[in-house]
């Protein structure tokens, strides 16, 4: 019986005590409200004398500190007011004892001046609170706020202690580190990271790429890497970051001799090297794409892997002949015996159906046949063993003999049947580019507009520049010349420049910078160009005519000079094709062509003109004046090796 009296008892005391609670806490009045708001309009709008009079006013009364707290602290702080700083942070901890508060004080003392009473205030504060590691955390969260990153990877730092596990908090540390521009350390944290959870390791790969951009930065991340990876030789994430950090670098070499460690240790089951390889390949580092894929076909014998790897080795001698001008047809007639001899030894898999794809596209745009190129895609395309992918992509290619062949309706009905078996897919968004600029080839800019405005959305960077690079240069040489006609005329000479057709192109573009341009005899009457006395030259239906001067495009110098030069080294006139290039640079040097421009200089000192001092030159400077082009990083890596850099290429 006393028992439940005792019980009965406690409950009506913790009643009363509740009761009150609810009391203290209840809202300021109206009146308070009012004032409270007036006094933080105040402060937004910048009237500070006039919020301190009304904050000084309204902190009279405990239940209005926590209303006011924030904006009048700032106000005092900012007036240097330090010792009514203090009383009104100790007022707030007497009305609520938030742990920001306690915080606070400890800027003040900073602000004030007092750094040695600051330093042993925060640090006292932080180990105050025991084990209590997520009190320590918020402590944290809130120094960093106040721009405190020091003190906050103190705080974290000292959690870490009392919970006995180094790697708590660690994105929240390499933030921090992040903030102060402490990069190695921040780098340190992240690869922590990774060996806890392996999983995330494209995460991290992604925010390196966005965070460290620096040449110097890259390769102290390497030399970070290589000395874990000695530390912890079992590690596969290390040793794939190292793989990664030297394909950034587009040191191919060291992603190579990576790759080929990271293979014979793991032994996945796709390997590495055969992943470096394609990319070298992609990048033009052809040596090392060779290097690549020949360890992969000595490795991994009469398998899958080996077939990938021939079949990569002779793609990577088709794109050193193309890389090289003018074309030699003997060469190109080589290269499809070795096509060939692939096919015989693999029938019948899908590796032998990329190869006849191959093989088909150098018999159409190298040797002149391209009946037998038609040929032999369609019968991939109508036989039962190549998958709806393959099909697919032979289309695309099928469709760009036809552009070769001068049958656009032809090839629009294969990119739009693509288009739609291949919706939503990057093959599916190639071929709805090859319709746009089909439509550009042919002068329908408005349709080849719509297109692009879609890819610009595309999944992969590449279609969605390449979309956005012709959607400008369409708008740009349309707005004040609505005829387009200028633009119309350069579009054909990229037409016969892509249908390999050099002399068309050459004096196609001679007319163009002459005010020239072709176009059917009915429309030149329509514009009222020409009359029935007037002489002309004509090309089948299409006559050439002088455009009047106002409608000539003058702003097509950059684009004209870009595209001649293109066509000057696929002639092999190397020396011209430099000049031009040069004027490009020279003339237009805020153009978006000038880092274009001023890069392929480079590459035709380097490769063409074997210029190895010029070309180094260039790479030097371009690296200054357009640090932030996409090709930065491959006139780095090429200054390097021209430099010595990578001596152990060879």
């Amino acid at each position: 019986m006393h028992r439940n009296n005792y019980n009965y008892i406690n409950i009506y005391i913790y009643i009363i005590l509740n009761t009150l609670g609810c009391l203290c806490a209840l809202p300021v009045s109206g009146q308070n409200q009012m004032e409270i708001q007036i006094a933080n309009d105040y402060y937004n709008r910048g009237e500070k004398d006039n919020a301190r009079k009304a904050f000084q006013e309204l902190s009279k009364r405990s239940e209005n500190i926590p209303f006011i707290y924030s904006n009048y602290l700032a106000l005092l702080l900012e007036s240097s007011s330090f010792k009514q700083s203090e009383e009104l942070i100790e007022k707030m901890i007497r009305r609520e004892d938030r742990i920001s508060a306690r915080v606070d004080l400890g800027i003040v003392y900073l602000r004030a001046g007092d750094l040695p009473k600051a330093d042993k205030y925060l640090k006292n504060l932080i180990r105050s609170q025991g084990q209590e590691v997520y009190r320590v955390k918020s402590i944290a969260d809130y120094l960093a706020s106040q721009n405190m990153g020091e003190y906050a990877v103190i705080a974290l730092e000292y959690a870490r202690e009392v919970s006995g596990n180094r790697n708590m908090f660690i994105l929240e540390m390499a933030n921090l580190y992040r903030m102060q521009n402490k990069r190695d350390a921040m780098v340190n944290e992240y690869l922590n990271y990774v060996t806890q959870s392996p999983s995330n390791t494209n995460y991290v790969k992604n925010l390196l790429q966005v965070l460290l951009t620096k040449p110097e930065e890259l390769e102290s991340l390497e030399k970070l890497l290589i000395d874990r990876v000695q530390q912890n030789p079992n590690a596969e994430v290390y040793a794939d970051l190292l793989i990664w950090v030297n394909m950034q670098q587009k040191n191919f070499y060291g992603a190579f001799i990576q790759s080929r460690a990271y293979d014979k240790r793991f032994k996945r089951e796709r390997p590495k090297t055969l992943e470096t390889a394609q990319i070298a390949l992609n990048n033009k580092d052809y040596a090392n794409a060779e290097r690549s894929f020949l360890f992969v076909s000595k490795e991994y014998p009469k398998t899958e892997l080996d077939q990938e790897a021939l079949l990569g080795l002779i793609r990577t001698r088709e794109a050193k002949l193309k890389g090289k001008y003018p074309i030699n047809q003997d060469s190109m007639q080589l290269l499809v015996y070795e096509y060939q001899r692939f096919i015989r030894q693999f029938p019948n898999n899908p590796f032998a159906q990329e190869a006849q794809i191959d093989e088909a596209k150098i018999h159409a745009q190298y040797l002149n046949q391209r009946d037998t190129a038609i040929s032999r895609l369609q019968r991939l395309i109508a036989g039962p063993r190549a998958s709806a992918l393959t099909k697919a992509r032979a289309k695309l290619d099928l469709g760009g003999i036809y552009i070769l062949k001068d049958e656009p309706w032809e090839a629009t009905l294969l990119f739009s049947q693509v288009e739609k078996s291949q919706r939503e897919s990057v093959l599916g968004y190639e071929a709805k580019l090859l319709n746009a600029k089909l439509s550009y080839y042919k002068g329908n800019f408005k349709l080849a507009l719509e297109h692009l405005d879609i890819l610009k959305q595309a999944t992969t960077r590449e279609i969605a520049n390449d979309a956005l690079e012709l959607s400008l240069r369409i708008k740009e040489n349309t707005t004040f010349d609505t005829l387009g006609l200028s633009l119309k005329q350069y579009a054909h000479v990229e037409l016969l420049l892509y249908q390999n057709q050099l002399l068309k192109a050459v004096k196609s573009l001679e007319n163009l910078k002459a005010g020239k341009v072709l176009m059917k005899q009915s429309e030149a009457y329509l514009y009222d160009f020409i009359d029935k006395k007037t002489l002309l030259e004509t090309e089948g239906e299409y006559v050439w005519v002088t455009l009047p001067p106002n409608l000539i495009n003058r702003n097509m110098a950059d684009d004209i000079y870009w595209l001649e030069a293109n066509l000057q080294q696929q002639q092999g006139q190397y020396e011209a094709s430099a000049t031009l290039f040069q004027k490009i640079i020279d003339e237009f040097p805020d153009d978006v062509l000038a880092d274009d421009a001023y890069f392929r200089l480079g590459q035709v000192y380097e490769e063409q003109l074997k210029n190895k001092d010029k070309a180094m030159e260039i790479y030097r400077d371009f690296l200054t004046r357009f640090a932030g082009s996409v090709y930065a990083a491959e006139a780095r890596k090429r200054f390097r090796e021209l430099r010595g850099d990578f001596d152990n290429n060879n």
